[in-house]
Order: structure tokens, then C-alpha cells, then sequence
């Protein structure tokens, strides 16, 4: 058997010249060119011709210069522009951490104001109780003291002397 060769690999065209080849609206001149290039065909001038091909062959490397710049604008706005949103995102999430523990210290502190409330309310409501504790035990005092003075007046009335520590005496 005979031994068959490989195909020959496929020349492919460069990215770059496909690119070429769909010319920029601003740039597009189809009938200029197609114009330009029937004129050097029936003039048969070689001059023209080869001038009228280095003149295309510069638009086509302006044209891929172009290309290419823009291609490397759009990736570096791009690139800008994930980097944007991974700063807000970075940006919204720690402002959320901050804001719940800022709620959760709102919240602590409300919890020890209630504590603080009801224990000052309880400190008023428990000098009350001693201030009605002690308004009682006074009254109470002052009654005896009423009884006392009454008892040693009706003693003295009876005995019929006066007591021997007067007020006016």
C-alpha cells in the first residue's frame, strides 16, 4: 500500500485582514476605488496602479490601526467598568454591615434605656413607699403625742396644779 500524504494545511486569512475587508462607514468609498481602479485597468499605467495599491494598502493598515485601538478602548472600558461595579457592590455591602450593626447598637441601647427607665421608676415608687412610711410613723407620733399631752392635762386637772414646765412661764 502506498503511504498517502497529509492534506496541505489550509491557508487561513489573518483576523486582521477579514477586518479589512468590511471597510468603516466613514471610510467606505467603494465607487472612488472601483473608479480609480478601472482607470489604472483601461489607462494600463502601472505607475497609477501600483501607486493606487499602495494607497489602498495604507488605508487597509489605518483602517486595522483603527480597528485595533478601538478594540483595546472597548476592552479598557470594559475592564473599568467591572471594576466600577465590583468597587459598589464592595461599597453597598460594607454600608450594610455598618448599618446593621449600627441598628444592633440602636437596639442595645434601647434595651438598656428601658432598663434604665424601670429601674430609676422603681427607685421614685420605692421613696414613696418609705416617704408614706415615714408620713405615717410622724402621724402617728403626733397622735401619741396628742393622747400624751391629754392625759397629762387630765392629770393635772385633777390633781389641780399646774405643770411645773410652762410654754409662757
Amino acid at each position: 500500500m502506498a503511504e498517502v500524504a497529509p492534506p496541505a494545511p489550509e491557508t487561513t486569512k489573518d483576523i486582521a485582514e477579514e477586518r479589512a475587508a468590511v471597510p468603516a462607514p466613514e471610510e467606505s468609498k467603494p465607487m472612488t476605488v472601483v473608479e480609480d481602479a478601472e482607470k489604472a485597468a483601461v489607462t494600463g499605467d502601472s505607475h497609477e496602479r501600483d501607486a493606487h495599491l499602495a494607497k489602498v494598502a495604507t488605508e487597509k493598515r489605518i483602517s486595522l490601526i483603527k480597528a485595533w485601538e478601538e478594540n483595546e478602548k472597548a476592552k479598557a472600558d470594559n475592564k473599568a467598568a467591572k471594576k466600577l461595579a465590583d468597587i459598589t457592590s464592595w461599597e453597598n455591602s460594607k454600608v450594610a454591615e455598618i448599618e446593621a450593626e449600627i441598628k444592633k447598637y440602636q437596639e442595645y441601647l434601647e434595651r438598656k434605656k428601658a432598663e434604665q427607665v424601670e429601674k430609676l421608676k422603681n427607685s421614685v415608687a420605692t421613696v414613696h413607699r418609705a416617704a408614706e412610711e415615714k408620713r405615717a410613723a410622724a402621724e402617728a407620733r403626733r397622735g401619741e403625742e396628742v393622747v400624751k399631752a391629754e392625759e397629762a392635762a387630765a392629770k393635772y386637772r385633777a390633781k389641780g396644779e399646774p405643770p411645773k414646765k410652762l410654754l409662757f412661764g
